[in-house]
């Protein structure tokens, strides 16, 4: 029998039918899969084969197994650092939220992610939620942020789970889609899935006062079927996004911007770093590439996963009349 895999809590995998029907398995042995050293070998959004086991009270199946992939997005395992932790599978559209402050969501957070997903061929759609509780510099702020990746070609959206903004907008991009939200803690991912479809009852919790982190609510990912002809999978709140399994050749591959200019480096090899007549830092030297895209591309490049969690892209920040539009 074949099914499409909802929740995956590591030992269980709640598997729905072509019937549809939800049944629990669990997995046939070890997963080897070809090239993937992965801590959960089965996520979310997984088309898997199983075997339904009958011998207790309750139905059962055994997974034996996995079909292709058509993508997925991975991070680095929090505790194995050789290893990744696939978060999702064979999506359309992931939904990434940002918060300017009510959790802080960094540059450089923003563009691991933006990363990872360009290497594994996945639309994403930057959210800017909250903005009922922005005030003028809060404010400056997103629209900042917003027109760096616009200019890109990321599509942004801004919402406000509580005034209902945006709402519209979004489901009409998720229906007949696969789609997946992802984001700190806190910053709304839980929140927004109940505006738009509040008979799902997603547990929710208030930012620490304290730390102005989020609280985790999502413990593992899970996948819901919403009324609007779409499907949401739900994720655990991300603290840092570690890169994995790159090349440092590749990754300024995955930078769109810089990708377009690349070729007109001297050096087909340039990291654009130290090399001369490099087309990147000429576009950066003239403004036509932003300086916190340019940190964050040297932080991955140089490895530095220890502290991205962390940005200093105020200093890099030019006001101007381009900003506020």
């Amino acid at each position: 029998m074949t099914g499409l895999v909802y929740k995956s809590t590591g030992s269980w995998y709640t598997v729905k039918s072509e019937q549809g029907d939800f049944i629990e398995c669990r997995m046939k042995g070890k997963f080897r899969i070809k090239g993937i050293k992965s801590t959960n070998p089965i996520a979310v959004g997984d088309i898997v084969d199983y075997e339904l086991e009958e011998s207790s009270d309750t139905v059962t199946g055994t997974i034996h197994k996995i079909h292709d992939r058509k993508n997925y997005i991975v991070r680095k395992s929090v505790n194995l650092s050789h290893q990744m932790h696939i978060i999702a599978s064979n999506i359309d559209r992931v939904f990434l939220l940002v918060t300017i402050n009510n959790p802080p969501t960094t540059f450089n957070f923003i563009d691991r992610f933006l990363v990872t997903a360009e290497a594994y061929g996945i639309e994403t759609v930057l959210v800017f939620n909250k903005i009922d509780t922005f005030d003028d510099a809060t404010l400056d702020e997103q629209l900042y942020m917003q027109h760096v990746y616009q200019e890109i070609g990321y599509k942004c959206l801004r919402v406000s789970s509580t005034e209902m903004k945006g709402i519209e907008q979004l489901k009409e991009m998720m229906i007949g889609k696969v789609s997946m939200f992802s984001g700190h803690s806190g910053v709304g991912k839980s929140t927004l899935v109940n505006a738009m479809e509040p008979s799902l009852h997603l547990k929710t919790k208030t930012i620490s006062e304290a730390s102005k982190q989020g609280q985790h609510t999502t413990t593992f990912a899970e996948m819901y079927d919403l009324s609007f002809d779409a499907r949401i999978i739900d994720t655990p709140g991300i603290k840092g996004f570690g890169i994995v399994d790159m090349e440092k050749e590749e990754i300024s591959g995955y930078f769109p911007e810089f990708f377009k200019l690349k070729e007109q480096c001297k050096f087909n090899n340039c990291l654009h770093k130290d090399e001369p007549h490099c087309a990147i830092k000429a576009a950066l030297e003239k403004d036509e590439i932003a300086w916190s895209r340019y940190r964050s591309y040297l932080k991955i490049l140089e490895g530095d996963d220890e502290n991205y969690r962390t940005d200093i892209h105020n200093e890099d920040r030019i006001i101007s009349d381009k900003t506020r539009e």
